[in-house]
C-alpha cells in the first residue's frame, strides 16, 4: 500500500471526527427527550387512573393536564423523531466521507447534502423540544412553600 491511500484514508478519519462529536451530542438531546417523554407518559398514566376516583370539578382539571401532556407528548416525540433522523444523516456523511477516500469518489455534493439535511432535522427537532419545553412551563405552576396557590393550566 502507498503512503498516498493511507493519507487519505488519515484525511477522511480526521474529516469524520467533526461530525462523530457531533454524533455523541445528538445521542445527550435523545437522551434528555427520551427522559422528559417518560415522565409525561408517566404522569399521564397517573392522571389516567385517577380519572374514576373524582368528582367533576376536578375531573375538568385532570383532563385540561391531559391534554396538556398529550401536547406535550406529541411535540417531545416529534422532537425525538427530528433528532434520530438527524443522526441517521450524521452516520451516512461519515459513511460518504471514507467511501470518497477510498474508493477516491467526488462525493463533496453529496455530503453536503446530507450535512445539511442533518442540520436542518436538528434545528427542526430543537425547536419542537423548545416549544414543549414552554409550554410545560407556562402550564403548570409551582405554589411557594406553605401557599395552596397550585394551578394547572395556561398561566398568564
Amino acid at each position: 500500500m502507498t503512503a498516498e491511500p493511507i493519507n487519505e484514508i488519515a484525511r477522511a478519519i480526521q474529516l469524520a471526527l467533526g461530525p462523530a462529536f457531533l454524533l455523541t451530542a445528538i445521542a445527550g438531546l435523545l437522551n434528555v427527550m427520551a427522559g422528559r417523554l417518560s415522565r409525561i407518559i408517566d404522569r399521564g398514566r397517573v392522571l389516567a387512573s385517577e380519572m374514576g376516583d373524582t368528582g367533576s370539578f376536578a375531573r375538568e382539571s385532570l383532563n385540561l393536564e391531559l391534554s396538556s401532556l398529550e401536547r406535550r407528548r406529541y411535540l417531545t416525540s416529534v422532537a425525538i423523531t427530528g433528532s434520530t433522523i438527524a443522526a441517521l444523516l450524521i452516520c451516512l456523511v461519515i459513511g460518504s466521507l471514507f467511501l470518497e477516500a477510498m474508493l477516491n469518489a467526488p462525493l463533496n455534493w453529496m455530503i453536503g447534502a446530507l450535512f445539511t439535511a442533518a442540520t436542518a432535522a436538528l434545528v427542526l427537532s430543537l425547536a419542537f423540544f423548545l416549544r414543549e419545553v414552554h409550554l410545560a412551563t407556562r402550564t403548570i405552576r409551582i405554589p411557594k412553600p406553605g401557599s395552596n396557590d397550585y394551578q394547572i393550566g395556561p398561566t398568564n
